[in-house]
């Protein structure tokens, strides 16, 4: 799984994505300051299943804190868009191809509307931020078009004379933006049978709904701790009532993680407050008192990490399974449940098994649910933060 940071120059993107990772990214005050796509490991936030065990367990990659488990998840940020990157525009053909891996996209917005629309800063409030979302779902859009319509005549000929089934000829011409069969299906149900008959506004219609289809989106409306945010994130829900919109400060999440890591603070993400473990400075203690006074307590949280689990869980649907044993929560090192994988809602047991190796796919036998203690086949629809001991003939 891939989440693309996508948006404007300058709204704070690269800010964002540190935040998310403490990737060492440059982060400075003009428009392109990312050319590059910066990859990085985020790590989305859970009640850890060590609970139901009365344990504590030892993560191999990421971490575990107060029973809050944070598990990795791949980020990619990619170079500001501007309005015409699909002709090419600022660095528009190039940030398009990096996101076509991305499975879910997070549109990192100046709620302050400190930013015009070719992001040069400005007077806080003097931009409406509406604009941006306007902007860069149609980028989105008629890059997909522009993708469909490359050799569309020919393409078109070629399905009806081959007599082709249409939904699966364009899924795999578009796989590479994660575009599947049933996407396509469900998307041409109501356009004429015959392809030679589609309309320019046919594909226009096309492209929207498989953009939506195969990169959902929601918005981290950024700067939340401006004073021109809030009524400007009030009118972002009124204007997009279908989107999630998250209003969330990257420079306090960044500051107060970057404490954390020197122990200057206990910090967990995505909580309202902190405590001051180290030897802090006046300047230090009133700059932290500062984001709890009007961000973590006004607002409960910096809204980083909400926004990351909100794209993983709300938008992609995923859950969380853990390898277990029904004698044994460890491995073979003794850390207590060492793994958790996120995987895709609906998935099966024998999905899980695959998941862990190929060898336990193919040979798998049957699975037991570690919490209940019962044996489950291969068609076991796996339910968040289920334990499974995969039973194989290898």
């Amino acid at each position: 799984m891939l989440v693309g940071i996508i948006g404007k120059a300058n709204v704070g993107k690269s800010t964002f994505f540190k935040a998310l990772t403490l990737a060492e990214v440059e982060i400075a005050n003009y428009p392109f300051a990312t050319i590059k796509p910066n990859h990085g490991i985020g790590y989305v936030k859970i009640d850890c299943v060590d609970t139901f065990f009365n344990t504590q367990c030892n993560p191999r990659f990421g971490s575990c804190q107060n029973h809050k488990r944070f598990v990795p998840v791949d980020v990619i940020d990619v170079a500001g868009l501007v309005p015409g990157a699909h002709e090419g525009h600022g660095l528009g053909n190039q940030f398009l191809s990096d996101l076509n891996e991305a499975d879910v996209l997070i549109h990192v917005i100046d709620a302050a509307g400190a930013t015009n629309e070719k992001g040069e800063p400005i007077e806080p409030g003097s931009y409406n931020p509406v604009n941006d979302v306007k902007f860069l779902e149609h980028e989105l859009d008629m890059w997909y078009y522009q993708i469909i319509m490359r050799g569309w005549d020919k393409f078109s000929r070629t399905i009806k004379q081959e007599s082709k089934e249409v939904y699966k000829a364009i899924a795999k011409q578009l796989s590479g933006l994660r575009v599947t069969e049933k996407m396509v299906k469900d998307a041409i149900k109501d356009f004429p049978e015959d392809i030679i008959q589609w309309e320019e506004k046919d594909i226009k219609k096309l492209a929207l709904i498989l953009r939506k289809e195969s990169k959902p989106m929601l918005i981290a409306a950024n700067k939340l701790d401006l004073e021109t945010a809030e009524k400007n994130i009030e009118n972002l829900k009124k204007e997009f009532p279908d989107y999630i919109i998250i209003g969330c400060s990257a420079d306090y999440e960044l500051a107060l993680k970057e404490a954390s890591k020197k122990d200057l603070i206990k910090y967990i993400p995505g909580e309202n407050d902190f405590e001051i473990i180290g030897n802090l400075s006046d300047k230090q203690k009133q700059a932290l008192e500062f984001i709890r006074k009007n961000v973590l307590q006004k607002f409960g949280s910096t809204g980083v990490q909400d926004t990351l689990n909100k794209a993983v869980f709300d938008l992609l649907k995923y859950i969380t399974i853990y390898p277990g044993g029904i004698n044994k929560l460890a491995d073979k090192d003794g850390n207590v449940l060492p793994d958790c994988f996120l995987l895709p809602a609906k998935s099966t047991a024998l999905d899980f098994a695959y998941k862990l190796h190929t060898d336990f796919g193919k040979n798998f036998i049957r699975a037991i649910n570690v919490k209940t203690k019962m044996t489950v086949g291969k068609d076991y629809a796996l339910k968040h933060n289920d334990v499974l001991e995969i039973i194989s003939s290898k």
